[in-house]
C-alpha cells in the first residue's frame, strides 16, 4: 500500500524527464519510431517507449512503459522491473521519469507494468496481493528474459506495494530473477500491514481502504487503449469489490493473510535481497526480520525517513539512493565487484533525537553490523517497580488503570508518509498520553546508551474483560519533562499465545504476557530518563476493545529489556552516502494550487468527546508530456467518547479526477464504520462520472461479527 502514490501526480516539486511514443494496441516494440534521447545522467542515451503490450497466458494484455539504452538491441542489458498498480501513464509518471531514466542511462532496461486491471492493463479488479498478481509477475519476467535487448538477467525493485511484490514474486523463484530491492514492505501481511497491528484493527484499514477503492475505479487512457476505453472502464467499475469488507472479515491470521506472507517460508526466496526502510515508516521492523531469517545473500538499510524512497527521504538526511542501488544491480546483474557485499550486512541511522512532528532532519550517524542478529548487542533488563524502572526486581505492587478511550492523540497515525504529512503524522510530546497511562521512569541515565533492535516487555497483568488490548510505549524524557516516543508495541491479549487461534481472557486471572516493540536505533542521552508507559487504548491509531477495560499491572517482576549496542570504531570508516541530486524540471504545470490542509482535533471536556476533522484539496496539475490534468481531494471524520468504546466512528472519502480534452472522468469512494459491542457496522459508496454525469454507483453495507477483536 502507498499513500504517497496518490500524491505523486499532484506534487509539482518532483522530477519529470523524457519523451514518449504511444504504441497502439497490438503493436510490437519494433514498430516504435519516436525514440528520442532521454537524459538520465549516465553514459548511455535513453529511449523511452510510452506503452508496450505484454501478453499473459490467459490472453490478458498488460500495459507497460519502457526505458532502454539507445543501443540495447545491439548490446543487450539486464532488465529492472517496478511492479505496482498505481498507473504508469499518469499516477507515478513524475517519479518514474527520473528513477527509471537514470537506471536506463546506466545500462539497464527499465519497465513499469500496470498490474492487471490498473492503469491501461486489461482484466478485472483484484484485491491486494492475489495469486493472479504474482502469476502475472512471473510471466512478465519470463517475457523480459526473452527480449532481444535483455541479457536474460532481471531485477525487481519498489517500495510499499512494489516492495511487497518484489518479495512475493521472488518467493515464486522465476529463474531469470537474480536480485531484488524491497523497501517499505512486510514479510507478514497480518501483523505488519495496513489492516491489523498486534491483532487489533488499525485505523489505516479505512484510510487505505478508501484510497485503494477510489484508485481501482479509475479508467484506462483512451490514448493507449483506443475506442474501447469506456467499455473497459465499465467492466472495471462493475468488478470492483468491497475490499475493506474482505479485510474486516478476516480478523485473525488465517489463510487469507498467510498468502503472500513470505515468513511462511523464508527459504522460498533464493535470489539476493536488499531490504530498505526508514525509522518512521510503519514497516521498519521488517528489515531486521528479513536479515535474521532469509538464507540468501542479503543486506539491510534503515535511515531516518518515512514511507518514501531514500533520495526523497524526510525526515532527513536523504541520500543519493539511485547510486547506492546501482552498486547493487551492477554486482548482481552485471558481475561488477562494486564492493557492496564486503560492507556490513546491516546499516542504520543511529538517531540522537527521535523524529517528532514538524521535524524534517534527525541528528545522528550511520552505524553498521556485519551480521544480524549481532552477537555484539547485549540485552539490558530493567524492572517495573513501585518507584519506577530499576535494575533489580522488587516487592510486588498492583497498579490499576482504566484508560480513557482518547489515549493516543500524541501519535494518531500508524502510517507516516512523505514530507507534506510529517507535520500531522509523526508523534508529538507524549506527556498528554503519559499522564493518562501507567508510567515507570528510570533514574537519569549516566553516560550515553545506544539502543539498536527491538525492545521487549514482559508484564504480569490481569484484566476484568474477556477481550482487552495492551499498548506499551518506551519514551525518552529530558530534564525539562519533554517526552519523546522511541518505540511502541500493541497486543490484543486474546492473541497472547497465537494470532491464528485467539483465546478469551478469564476476568481477574493473572497472565504473564510478552510484547516485542518496534525496532529502533536510538541514543539515550546522558541525564535523560527512560519511561515505560502502559495503556489499554490508543485512539485513533487502534480501534477500541468491545468494553472499557480495567487493567491491573503487577509491578515488581515485570520487565523492560533494551537491546544495547556497544560502540564500534569501524563505524567511522563506513562508506559515505552522497547527498541526493536534484531531480531537475518536474514537467508539470499547476492548474489549480492545492489548499492548506484543514486538520482539527476538537476535544470537548464537557461532552468528553474527541472529534477529528481532516480535509485536503490537492489541487490540479497538468502532466506536460501527455496533457493529462490530475486532481484529487480527501476528507476524514472520526469521533469517540472518553468512556465509551462503542462510540467510535470514522468516515474517509476520496475524489480523483483525470481529464484531457474531451476525456473527463471522476471517481469517488467513501468508507465509513461504527461499532457495537458485538459487531462492526461497515459501509462503502462508490461513484463514477464522465463529464460530470454519473455513470455508475454502488453501495455496500455489511454488519460483521466481532471475533475477539
Amino acid at each position: 500500500m502507498t499513500r504517497r502514490a496518490v500524491l505523486k501526480g499532484v506534487n509539482a516539486g518532483l522530477a519529470m524527464l523524457g519523451t514518449m511514443a504511444v504504441l497502439p494496441a497490438g503493436s510490437s516494440l519494433a514498430e516504435v519510431t519516436a525514440a528520442d534521447g532521454v537524459s538520465g545522467r549516465g553514459p548511455h542515451k535513453v529511449r523511452s517507449i510510452e506503452n508496450v503490450w505484454i501478453p499473459m497466458s490467459d490472453g490478458t494484455q498488460i500495459a507497460a512503459r519502457l526505458w532502454l539504452p539507445e543501443d540495447a538491441d545491439r548490446n543487450p542489458v539486464p532488465a529492472l522491473m517496478e511492479y505496482i498498480p498505481y498507473r504508469k501513464r499518469d499516477g507515478t509518471r513524475v517519479g518514474d521519469e527520473s528513477h527509471h531514466a537514470y537506471l536506463a542511462s546506466q545500462g539497464y532496461a527499465c519497465i513499469r507494468p500496470d498490474m492487471r486491471s490498473s492503469g491501461d492493463s486489461q482484466g478485472l479488479p483484484q484485491d491486494e496481493y492475489v495469486k493472479q498478481e504474482q502469476d502475472d509477475g512471473v510471466e512478465i519476467i519470463a517475457w523480459l528474459e526473452k527480449q532481444p535487448w535483455c541479457t536474460g538477467k532481471v531485477g525487481m525493485f519498489g517500495y510499499s506495494w512494489g516492495g511487497f511484490s518484489c518479495l512475493q514474486v521472488a518467493a515464486r523463484q522465476p529463474p531469470a530473477l537474480k536480485a531484488i530491492i524491497t523497501q517499505s514492505a512486510s514479510d507478514d501481511r497480518y501483523t505488519d500491514d495496513a489492516h491489523y497491528t498486534g491483532g487489533c484493527i488499525n485505523e489505516s484499514m479505512f484510510f487505505w481502504g478508501s484510497v485503494w477503492t477510489a484508485m481501482s475505479l479509475r479508467p484506462p487512457d483512451p490514448a493507449i487503449v483506443g475506442e474501447q476505453w469506456r467499455e473497459q472502464w465499465m467492466r472495471r467499475l462493475h468488478g470492483v469489490d468491497f475490499y475493506v469488507g474482505n479485510w474486516l472479515t478476516h480478523q485473525q491470521r488465517d489463510t487469507y493473510w498467510k498468502h503472500g506472507s513470505i515468513n511462511e517460508d523464508y527459504g522460498s526466496i533464493r535470489c539476493a535481497v536488499y531490504a530498505v526502510n526508514g525509522w518512521v515508516d510503519p514497516y521498519r521492523s521488517v528489515v531486521a526480520r528479513l536479515l535474521a531469517n532469509l538464507q540468501c545473500p542479503r543486506k539491510g538499510l534503515v535511515g531516518p525517513w518515512g514511507h518514501q524512497y531514500p533520495q526523497d527521504g524526510d525526515p532527513g538526511p536523504a541520500i543519493d539512493w539511485p547510486t547506492e542501488a546501482l552498486r547493487w544491480w551492477d554486482y548482481w546483474l552485471k558481475g561488477i565487484d562494486t564492493g557492496i557485499m564486503n560492507e556490513p550486512m546491516y546499516r542504520a541511522w543511529m538517531q540522537e533525537t527521535p523524529a517528532m512532528r514538524g521535524v524534517h532532519s534527525v541528528p545522528g550517524y550511520w552505524v553498521g553490523e556485519d551480521v544480524w542478529p549481532s552477537a555484539r548487542i547485549k540485552m539490558d533488563t530493567h524492572y517495573l517497580t513501585s518507584v519506577g524502572l530499576e535494575r533489580r526486581p522488587a516487592a510486588e505492587v498492583a497498579r490499576v488503570l482504566q484508560s480513557l478511550q482518547t489515549v493516543g492523540i500524541t501519535a494518531p497515525r500508524w502510517f507516516v508518509g512523505n514530507a507534506e504529512n510529517l507535520d500531522r503524522e509523526l508523534p508529538t510530546d507524549q506527556r498528554v498520553d503519559d499522564a493518562r497511562s501507567l508510567c515507570f521512569d528510570s533514574a537519569p541515565v549516566g553516560g550515553r546508551i545506544e539502543i539498536f533492535g527491538a525492545p521487549v516487555v514482559e508484564l504480569d497483568i490481569a484484566v476484568d474483560k474477556p477481550v482487552a488490548f495492551l499498548i506499551v510505549r518506551v519514551n525518552e524524557v529530558d530534564p525539562g519533562g519533554l517526552s519523546r516516543r522511541l518505540s511502541y508495541g500493541v497486543l490484543n491479549l486474546t492473541q497472547r499465545n497465537s494470532n491464528e487461534v485467539p483465546e478469551p481472557l478469564a476476568p481477574g486471572k493473572r497472565y504473564r504476557v510478552r510484547i516485542q516493540l518496534q525496532d529502533c536505533a536510538q541514543v539515550i542521552k546522558d541525564g535523560n530518563r527512560i519511561r515505560v508507559a502502559v495503556s489499554t487504548t490508543y485512539w485513533p491509531m487502534i480501534w477500541p476493545s468491545p468494553e472499557p477495560v480495567t487493567l491491573t499491572l503487577f509491578a515488581g517482576n515485570s520487565t523492560l529489556t533494551l537491546p544495547v549496542r556497544p560502540g564500534r570504531p569501524e563505524d567511522a570508516q563506513l562508506r559515505t552516502f552522497a547527498r541526493p541530486l536534484s531531480h531537475g524540471n518536474p514537467g508539470t504545470t499547476v492548474v489549480r494550487a492545492q489548499t492548506p490542509r484543514l486538520e482539527v482535533f476538537e476535544w470537548d471536556p464537557g461532552a468528553q468527546k474527541l472529534t477529528l476533522r481532516n480535509d485536503k484539496n490537492f489541487g490540479s496539475v497538468r502532466l506536460d508530456a501527455i496533457g493529462t490534468q490530475m486532481s484529487s481531494e480527501s476528507h476524514e471524520r472520526s469521533e469517540i467518547l472518553d468512556h465509551d468504546p462503542t462510540s467510535a466512528r470514522v468516515e474517509y472519502g476520496w475524489k480523483m479526477s483525470l481529464k484531457r480534452d474531451e476525456w473527463d472522468t471522476r471517481c469517488e469512494a467513501i468508507v465509513r464504520m461504527h461499532l457495537t459491542q458485538n459487531d462492526f457496522v461497515l459501509g462503502c459508496d462508490i461513484k463514477a462520472y464522465e463529464r460530470d454525469k454519473e455513470i455508475f454507483a454502488k453501495t455496500w453495507n455489511r454488519t460483521i461479527a466481532r471475533r475477539l477483536v
